[in-house]
């Protein structure tokens, strides 16, 4: 187990230099002049100029990412070209206000997908298994920011049970866990958590299905288990792909969330990486990139030692 650790932090690190790598190609070559969010359009040209030394967007490309990345791994990640402010100041806030929606719309997802595809897997051809499969396409295909605008029109317009905007009282970007605060993630963790359930309930209905086939499942019956040991042995050889599939969701929730989030104002990353783009604002665009796109690498490695732990099979591999 060591040792497979061990094996996949060395591979993490050139991901990593990968992807920080085409985190700053990306926003070089978007259009757009990031000193006009600096500068006023009739600047003169050397204003213009003495900006760029002194954020050193004059230096060639491969100068810049050198030295951003330098101080990427000092903890730097710049300061704001709209605010001013250290960019992990504003950061820090955002990656806590989306990490909170993403687990709660992940672990929705994870139990109402679990229990619909168990069920489905287990009475195979029902009008259960039609409906969790019904359900699991529905929710793969329903876009995210019509689902939340849905829900925004009937339960805080014309219903007025939650409210619509904001992660706290008067559109408050503060979390403090209270009633008040909990009504305020309840939309937007449902509308986050639509894809994840359908794409759980597939994977869990196809693994139960195929483990029901088994001879061993044969085997367990034919010696007089009953259905819940059964069952426990069903979950047990089922949970490891089960926890992998869940494991990459929350990190895609981490990072797809920007429309569910501009839709309710949710103070994530997604609504921080809109304003952004919108300001061209280059720091928060590269930092908030690749801090997510870090978490997702490091997911990946944590999914990975959670699946070696739980399959023997791994291991002897």
């Amino acid at each position: 187990m060591f040792f497979y650790l061990i094996r996949r932090v060395l591979y993490a690190i050139p991901i990593a230099l990968a992807v920080g790598f085409v985190c700053f190609m990306l926003v070089q070559i978007a259009p757009g002049d990031p000193i006009n969010a600096i500068v006023p359009p009739d600047a003169p040209q050397e204003l213009v100029d003495q900006v760029k030394r002194d954020y050193g967007l004059d230096q060639p490309l491969p100068v810049q990412f050198g030295l951003w990345l330098m101080k990427v791994v000092q903890g730097d990640l710049g300061r704001s070209l709209a605010t001013g402010r250290p960019v992990w100041s504003d950061l820090s806030s955002a990656i806590g206000n989306t990490l909170l929606l993403a687990a709660a719309a992940s672990l929705i997802g994870f139990i109402i997908g679990s229990v619909l595809g168990g069920l489905a897997g287990t009475f195979r051809g029902t009008w259960i298994d039609k409906l969790a499969v019904t359900s699991a396409v529905a929710g793969v295909s329903i876009p995210h920011y019509w689902l939340g605008m849905v829900l925004v029109v009937i339960f805080s317009v014309q219903l007025n049970w939650l409210p619509a905007m904001g992660a706290g009282p008067g559109g408050s970007a503060d979390w403090a866990w209270d009633w008040e605060h909990l009504q305020h993630l309840v939309l937007p963790a449902v509308t986050l958590s639509v894809i994840p359930m359908g794409i759980v309930t597939r994977t869990v209905r196809g693994i139960v299905a195929e483990i029901m086939n088994q001879e061993f499942v044969t085997a367990l019956r034919g010696k007089g288990l009953t259905r819940w040991g059964v069952f426990l042995h069903v979950v047990k050889n089922a949970a490891p792909n089960v926890l992998a599939v869940m494991g990459l969701q929350l990190g895609y929730l981490m990072g797809g969330s920007i429309l569910v989030e501009t839709v309710f104002s949710w103070p994530g990353t997604g609504l921080l990486l809109n304003s952004a783009i919108f300001q061209r604002d280059l720091p928060i665009l590269q930092g908030t990139i690749l801090v997510l796109a870090m978490f997702f690498v490091a997911l990946n490695l944590f999914v990975d030692l959670v699946q070696t732990a739980l399959d023997p099979r791994i291991k002897r591999a």
